[in-house]
């Protein structure tokens, strides 16, 4: 049962993803960098430190655990599509925006997963 309601959840994940990158991207064309992929990796990051650092530090129900984290934001959360994104601008000759958006984004999403543990460890 678990198994089928982590499916579920990173069905719900990717719509979610999908509708938001969606909306910002239509209001963000202008950016020289896809802020969409950017803003669902970082919040998805810090959700995902808010999870991880609930269950280290308090008691619930592991299989929540796997649905939340593994279902839900891994399937909001994507490696794929901004691997895409940086292989795009890539071949547009725009390296140093690659290098700004996927370090930015690596940094940020560390940083946030960071500050999500930081959140629920006190």
């Amino acid at each position: 049962m678990i198994g089928l309601l982590v499916a579920a959840a990173g069905g719900l994940g990717a719509v979610a993803r999908f509708l938001i990158d969606t909306w910002i991207g239509h209001r963000s064309q202008r950016s020289p960098v896809p802020l969409g992929t950017l803003l669902v990796n970082i919040v998805g990051s810090f959700l995902l430190g808010l999870l991880t650092g609930w269950w280290m530090f308090r008691t619930g129900d592991p299989g929540w655990k796997l649905v939340l984290g593994t279902g839900f934001l891994g399937g909001f959360t994507t490696f794929s599509t901004a691997s895409v994104e940086a292989a795009r601008l890539t071949r547009a000759g725009r390296g140093w925006t690659v290098l700004v958006h996927a370090g930015g984004m690596l940094l940020l999403s560390l940083t946030f997963a960071g500050l999500g543990l930081w959140v629920t460890s006190g």
